[in-house]
């Protein structure tokens, strides 16, 4: 890494913003080249590195002098106003929110699928990239190794989210609702549309307009073709979010429509394959993904890998993913760390 390089964490105070740091922590960035931001209400607080601590500041347009990679942990209004300012200051930008995930002309980097788009080799137009979410980041992952061996048709997804998904808040209601409900108080849903305390609820995030589909959902469909163009084989992603009370771990059941039907053993080869997953998958001795096992782990868990006899085109499959870590962190650090290597 440059010697020269300041990296700006914004949302430094959040889910993933301290998920962030431990990332740079873990890539040895000492804590001088690395300077933190939050919203007013964050400003001189300060956030653990290591055995240091940093000083956060007021994360403002004007912020970004002398920053050279600015990492964007915040909400996708907020990286709209602050992704333009720190590139306008000359800084490579890296945002995790869904701000541009839609813009074309900013591309969608997911490490370990298309890093080589973050090469000197590649040009684009501006200095900013975005990431894909995290339920996004795991499907894509599962489907990659398939759509290789076998080719993909497409891929019904239904994501358990969980309140880390909605961030600090997120955690803090699920905990109040907790505590409420089990002393007997029914609690006022906030971060989310009904009570997630000891419920499940099928929409995370707002409906698109006249659309049955939550921007989560429509996100993913839209993510994966914007991967999987450059592969020239879209598989077709979708399905249905359901936020569910859990703090951390996303956890997924895939339906995947093979192109040439093969066993589960080649299957299970199949993913074995990828770098970017572990299979756990011996279910009679209770081996299978769960949210519980996944946390801090950079890899997907895949496993419950299952077939139909009626139907051998059909595989089932059931991963898991860290949202805050591996959905959100560590993919903003390696992209970014990636991104600083190209030519200034």
């Amino acid at each position: 890494m440059r010697d020269d390089l300041t990296i700006g964490v914004v949302g430094a105070t959040g889910v993933v913003g301290r998920e962030v740091l431990a990332a740079l922590y873990a890539q040895d960035v000492p804590a001088e080249q690395v300077r933190v931001f939050g919203s007013e209400r964050s400003k001189g607080m300060e956030v653990e590195y290591g055995e240091d601590s940093l000083e956060v500041e007021q994360a403002t347009p004007d912020a970004f002098r002398g920053v050279k990679l600015v990492l964007l942990a915040t909400p996708a209004e907020a990286s709209r106003t602050l992704a333009p300012a720190a590139q306008a200051a000359g800084a490579w930008v890296v945002d995790v929110s869904s701000a541009f995930r839609g813009d074309g002309n900013v591309p969608m980097v997911l490490p370990g699928f298309n890093t080589d788009v973050l090469g000197a080799g590649f040009t684009f137009k501006g200095r900013i990239v975005c990431l894909p979410g995290a339920v996004t980041t795991a499907a894509v992952h599962v489907v990659e190794p398939l759509r290789k061996a076998f080719g993909v048709a497409r891929a019904q997804v239904t994501a358990l989210m969980a309140a880390s998904s909605a961030g600090v808040r997120g955690v803090a209601e699920l905990e109040k609702q907790t505590a409420d409900l089990l002393s007997g108080r029914e609690p006022e849903p906030h971060a989310f549309p009904h009570r997630v305390g000891f419920n499940l609820v099928p929409q995370v995030g707002g409906f698109m307009v006249n659309s049955p589909w939550t921007e989560e959902e429509g996100g993913w469909t839209l993510e994966a073709a914007r991967l999987f163009s450059s592969k020239g084989d879209v598989p077709v992603i979708a399905g249905t979010a359901v936020q569910v009370p859990t703090f951390y771990g996303h956890g997924l059941t895939l339906n995947v429509q093979l192109k040439k039907a093969g066993p589960v053993e080649q299957v299970r080869a199949a993913l074995k394959t990828s770098g970017a997953l572990k299979v756990l998958d011996v279910p009679g001795e209770r081996v299978y993904p769960m949210p519980m096992l996944v946390t801090s782990d950079p890899a997907v868990h895949v496993g419950r890998v299952r077939a139909f006899p009626q139907a051998p085109e059909w595989v089932t499959l059931f991963a898991s993913v860290d949202n805050a870590s591996r959905g959100a962190a560590l993919n903003l650090v390696e992209a970014g760390l990636r991104l600083a290597e190209r030519p200034a």
